[in-house]
């Protein structure tokens, strides 16, 4: 593809008719994404025309940085695996860090959907041109050979033979297109992050040391990853790897389910093989609902928790195995396995959703490691313990409870509660030991007695008339 047009130096974008004058820049003191002095930044419309081409027969039809060939998807892609000074070397001379910042925000904005010109290799791309299903895709080409096999595709396509992933397992999973614009926003957290860091724990929280990785194979649904890293973090576990996931990694729909366990997805390692995900550890159980023909331990989740925490104590690295949605784990990715965990469950409806498995398991993990708090611990809200909460007031004393009793003794004898005087002792009696097993509170006591005494004389306009 031919080099874009430079730009004049009073001029902001291309569009194929002309140059059209740039706006005035704006003056501002520190750059938003790289918190670095800046005396150059201008306001982001400006930013955009004058560093971005929005033009089809500008190389192949892609948003382009200005004066090179380097694509939007390019320099987000690259940052975010790489980091800023990665996508600097882009292009010669270097990308500015406007330059990079713009391309940024460009596409975690989508500003591509207004001019409809998307990045190669982006998700959105795909569906601008309406390719469903990997048969449309494939179809576009005249052959589709894979690296890693001597498997080739012919199709009834134009487009010359292309070279996919390396086998066409990757491409079923990869043929769609990653969601670049999701990266270029995931770039912006981080820059925040590490600008103003933020504490992720709350007061009181876990400093609870290693922790047993959750591997999730071949999840199917995005959303059930999100969920399975917010039980992760309800009970203190982080390491979260996937093997293989159907809807590519990352994906946004499951930081939006993981409702604020951002920290876990973010750190999500994702692997084509089971292979590559366990390699590390030492030690890894898999989750099942079936028995399976093969000679191996079986474990509650109580007792694999036990048997990891006992490992881990010894400086081994433990993680559990959990299998896809509609299948669940494959008899051979169990057989690699130490040990088989099976849940106590009914038996006539045994199958777990994937973010109950992880939570049945992340809440074993809470009681084994005695880390956890009764609810929430925040800077205003301190660690509960079981039984009774006295919310700052001290139990009752004796005399208290008894003064009480004798009002109200008092009270129902003049009001005539005692008609039969002989079960008189029998009925206190009773009352006595009611009241006693209330554990009432100091304030408890005080509001029984001004209870009793507005029955008996009345309050404020109702006040009864003495005499």
């Amino acid at each position: 593809s031919p080099s874009p047009p430079s730009l004049p130096a009073n001029c902001s974008q291309f569009d194929g008719n002309g140059y059209r004058p740039a706006k005035p820049a704006i003056s501002e003191n520190r750059h938003p994404v790289y918190n670095v002095p800046s005396s150059k930044h201008q306001d982001m419309f400006t930013l955009t025309n004058m560093h971005i081409i929005n033009d089809p027969n500008i190389n192949g039809g892609e948003p382009t940085m200005a004066g090179t060939t380097v694509t939007v998807g390019t320099v987000v892609t690259t940052i975010y695996a790489d980091g800023p000074e990665a996508a600097t070397a882009l292009a010669s001379p270097a990308l500015s860090p406007d330059a990079i910042e713009t391309a940024i925000q460009y596409c975690a904005n989508r500003d591509c959907d207004a001019a409809a010109i998307y990045c190669r290799g982006c998700r959105l791309r795909t569906e601008q041109e309406g390719l469903n299903t990997i048969d449309e895709y494939l179809a576009q080409f005249s052959a589709v050979r894979f690296a890693g096999s001597d498997l080739e595709l012919r199709g009834p396509g134009a487009v010359p033979a292309v070279a996919p992933p390396p086998t066409l397992d990757a491409l079923v999973r990869s043929w769609r297109g990653e969601g670049i614009f999701y990266l270029a926003r995931r770039v912006i957290r981080r820059q925040k992050k590490n600008a103003a860091p933020r504490p992720k724990k709350m007061a009181g929280n876990l400093d609870a040391g290693p922790t047993p990785a959750m591997i999730l194979v071949r999840p199917q649904l995005a959303d059930n990853i999100g969920m399975v890293a917010r039980a992760m973090a309800n009970f203190g576990l982080e390491d979260l790897r996937l093997v293989a996931p159907r809807d590519g990694w990352p994906n946004e729909k499951a930081l939006i389910a993981a409702s604020g366990a951002d920290f876990i997805i973010e750190a999500a390692r994702a692997s084509p093989t089971l292979v590559e995900s366990i390699g590390d550890l030492q030690y890894v159980v898999a989750t099942t609902a079936r028995q399976r023909d093969l000679t191996k331990p079986v474990l509650t989740p109580e007792q694999a928790v036990a048997e990891i925490t006992r490992r881990m104590a010894g400086g081994q690295r433990c993680g559990v195995m959990f299998g896809p949605e509609r299948t669940g784990l494959e008899s051979d990715e169990i057989a690699v396995a130490d040990a088989v965990v099976m849940a106590p469950v009914n038996p006539r409806f045994a199958s777990l959703n994937l973010a109950q498995a992880a939570l049945l398991f992340g809440y074993e993990w809470m009681k084994a490691t005695q880390h956890g708090t009764l609810g929430r611990v925040t800077n205003f809200e301190q660690p509960l313990e079981t039984g009774l909460r006295l919310r700052g007031s001290e139990p009752a004393t004796k005399e208290e409870l008894l003064g009480f009793l004798s009002q109200l003794q008092s009270e129902l004898e003049r009001l005539g509660f005692f008609n039969a005087g002989h079960k008189r002792q029998a009925v206190m009696r009773n009352i006595h030991s009611m009241f006693s097993r209330m554990d009432a509170t100091e304030q408890e006591v005080r509001t029984l007695r001004g209870i009793v005494a507005t029955l008996s004389k009345g309050k404020g306009p109702a006040r009864k008339p003495t005499g």
